[in-house]
């Protein structure tokens, strides 16, 4: 099975041009350090409706894993995780908790998970090592999830089931 990601990027001044992007290439160090190829990265303005367009836009159709970066915290137009809550049709809230136990500072993170079809959304924070070190946290289990999402089932259950929920 091929392992795919997809990174989206939410920023005002990074959109504006007024900053550089630096969480993205962590994320990418950490995610082709686990063996995934990271098929499009996206930039968007913060806010609810850009982000839900963007997350609905790129998951359409992919059956992998898709990590934003930014709009986590607490600031005002930190709405990532509510843009993705409109777009999100299963939580996975086990990923966003261990995300979040990552570092202490992960506790001010707002950031969701979740699937939507085939793909797996995770939102990390806005920092490069915040944003590496949450992925980091769950990248372990990622490719066993896209897995069952894809239909999988890499450990049948003695009784017919996977054993996993």
């Amino acid at each position: 099975m091929a392992l795919d990601a997809k990174i989206l990027i939410v920023s005002d001044s990074v959109h504006r041009g007024a900053a550089e992007d630096r969480s993205s290439g962590a994320i990418e160090a950490v995610l082709t350090g686990a063996g995934f190829t990271v098929v499009e990265r996206l930039v968007v303005p913060d806010g609810v409706q850009s982000v839900a367009g963007a997350v609905r836009r790129m998951a359409d159709g992919f059956a992998g894993l898709l990590v934003t970066t930014g709009g986590t915290g607490f600031g005002p137009r930190d709405l990532t995780p509510e843009g993705t809550a409109q777009v999100v049709e299963r939580n996975a809230p086990g990923l966003a908790e261990a995300m979040r136990a990552a570092n202490p500072k992960g506790r001010l993170s707002r950031g969701v998970a979740g699937i939507v079809d085939r793909c797996l959304v995770l939102n990390t924070p806005g920092s490069p090592s915040g944003a590496a070190e949450s992925l980091q946290t769950v990248i372990d289990v990622i490719p066993h999830a896209l897995a069952l999402l894809a239909g999988e089932q890499p450990h049948p259950h003695p009784q017919g089931g996977t054993g996993h929920g």
